[in-house]
């Protein structure tokens, strides 16, 4: 990694264009071979692969010469890697040092560390992870405030827990695809997944893995399909009448697990319209780490948390959309108030480490003018990007965002312009932050138990996205000449997830060449 920075440091320095590169050699055979071997069509791909280095153009001008490319004009559906763009465009016109506050107050006086009445927290357009939370209950305890003897009163604060993610935990697991209604009805970005059951993946004694449904529906068979020994790699979908399985609704679980893979919680699923579950089965206990957090959920982990810290509440926790007015207590003071900022490097880090697309979400609204709601917040932040990215060199056509997660159809990009735009963020100031906020292969985030065997490993920072129907990965790869890449590799088919091995060779291909 020590390489790497230093690299980066001297690419910062240089203001250099980022041409158009020339046409590549054909496509290494032995990725040639992975991708046959999955069963998908060579129209299905989209690999490019260009050094980031001056010192690598070409002697007779022409720009830089790609180390690999195939279908890079081509259009796909960028899946996770769209918070690649999401990230670079607010880390550039934002400043890695940007700040969201968070503010808390007191409906009442606090008098020897006690408070009589409530604490309000109101929350912002950014999630805040359980641990941020902790380290904020600690400041608030050293700036003097030890007992609430009212209500903690959550306005519009979203909690995410420790090692949450949003489309693919470690595992990658794919998530359930929202609708396009979904996307655009202008909900708070915590109640994304609210109703939805967690579905849950460890190592088990025999020839399957063990999978649990929480809570689990009526009258549903769950159909294991993940077998023991492979790359932790795991999908659920909702079986088809053409698939054969019978009249009641089947959740069809595949995909390879290995012994070595803890349990993860690695996906959202939401139930058929019209579906019942059951309610006596509880969401997983407050202290795992990897559990997603329910609505229900967050009040009883935001407690544990005060208690955690050394603080007493004798209320209960409130979440509310109505937002509590502070009041001057009787003798004329201003009621009791903290603030807690969280910097854009940080949040970015959150997102790309762990594939949040709640604060994806929030980060693209980040981008609107102040004071707008929702809807118009989100069209607004869509045109700052669009012309953000014209100003990058790209053209109309090559990269769109639409929520900024990677969630929606619309989001698409040609594997050629993303390259283009990592290779322009290379020399950024933000550079660092950005590259610093990446998956490295087989080591952590999304790419843990990826790539942890072969060249790869330590070698590759790269952005993972996971649908149904999508693979992608971008980012950097340094090859054994010591020389960076910006890659970016796609594949748009019903059996994606068949071709992620081949993903995986077209890294491996470009740490051994490059």
């Amino acid at each position: 990694m020590r390489d790497l920075c230093g690299l980066l440091l001297l690419c910062a320095i240089a203001a250099l264009d980022c041409p158009i590169a020339r046409a590549a050699d054909p496509m290494a055979p032995e990725v040639m071979a992975a991708v046959r071997d999955s069963g998908v069509p060579l129209r299905s791909f989209g690999f490019y692969a260009r050094p980031v280095e001056s010192a690598q153009r070409s002697e007779a001008g022409q720009g830089v010469r790609p180390l690999a490319s195939l279908n890079a004009e081509q259009t796909f559906w960028l899946a996770s890697t769209a918070k690649v763009v999401t990230s670079l465009a607010a880390l550039d016109l934002l400043g890695p040092n940007h700040l969201w506050p968070l503010h808390a107050h007191a409906t009442g006086s606090v008098v020897n560390g006690q408070l009589r009445g409530d604490l309000v927290i109101v929350g912002n357009r950014h999630p805040i992870t359980a641990n941020e939370l902790r380290l904020w209950f600690r400041q608030m305890r050293a700036e003097g405030l030890e007992r609430i003897n009212g209500q903690l009163v959550l306005e519009g604060v979203m909690l995410l827990p420790e090692g949450s993610a949003g489309d693919e935990s470690a595992a990658t697991a794919t998530p359930p695809e929202p609708t396009s209604a979904e996307l655009h009805s202008d909900v708070e970005a915590r109640s994304y997944n609210e109703g939805s059951m967690v579905l849950s993946i460890e190592p088990g004694p025999g020839e399957h893995a063990r999978i649990a449904l929480t809570p689990k529906p009526y009258d549903v068979v769950i159909v294991n399909d993940v077998l023991m020994g492979g790359p932790c790699d795991v999908w659920a979908r909702w079986a088809n009448p053409s698939d054969n399985f019978g009249s009641k609704p089947h959740l069809w679980v595949r995909g390879r697990w290995d012994a070595s893979c803890p349990k993860e919680y690695v996906a959202y699923v939401r139930p058929l319209p019209g579906m019942a579950r059951a309610s006596n089965v509880m969401l997983p206990a407050v202290g795992v780490a990897s559990a997603p957090l329910s609505v229900s959920s967050v009040g009883r982990v935001v407690a544990a948390l005060w208690t955690e810290t050394g603080g007493t509440l004798r209320g209960r926790v409130v979440e509310t959309g109505n937002r509590p007015e502070p009041w001057t207590v009787s003798n004329g003071r201003l009621p009791w108030r903290s603030q807690f900022s969280i910097p854009l490097s940080q949040v970015v880090r959150e997102i790309n480490k762990t594939s949040d697309n709640e604060a994806a979400r929030s980060l693209l609204l980040s981008l609107s003018s102040d004071g707008m709601p929702p809807g118009p917040a989100r069209q607004d932040a869509k045109n700052r990007i669009h012309e953000w990215l014209r100003g990058q060199g790209l053209v109309d056509g090559d990269i769109r965002v639409d929520v900024g997660s990677g969630q929606s159809r619309e989001e698409r990009g040609r594997p050629r312009a993303m390259v283009q735009l990592l290779c322009n963020a290379w020399r950024t100031k933000s550079a660092q932050v950005f590259v610093d906020s990446l998956p490295i292969a087989g080591v952590d985030g999304t790419l843990v138990n990826r790539m942890r065997e072969g060249l790869a490993k330590g070698q590759a920072f790269l952005k993972t996205g996971t649908l149904s129907d999508t693979r992608a990965l971008a980012g950097y790869v340094r090859g054994r000449s010591g020389a960076i890449y910006a890659v970016t590799a796609i594949v748009n088919h019903p059996d994606a997830a068949r071709a992620r091995p081949a993903l995986d060779a077209f890294i491996a291909w470009v740490v051994k060449h490059g």
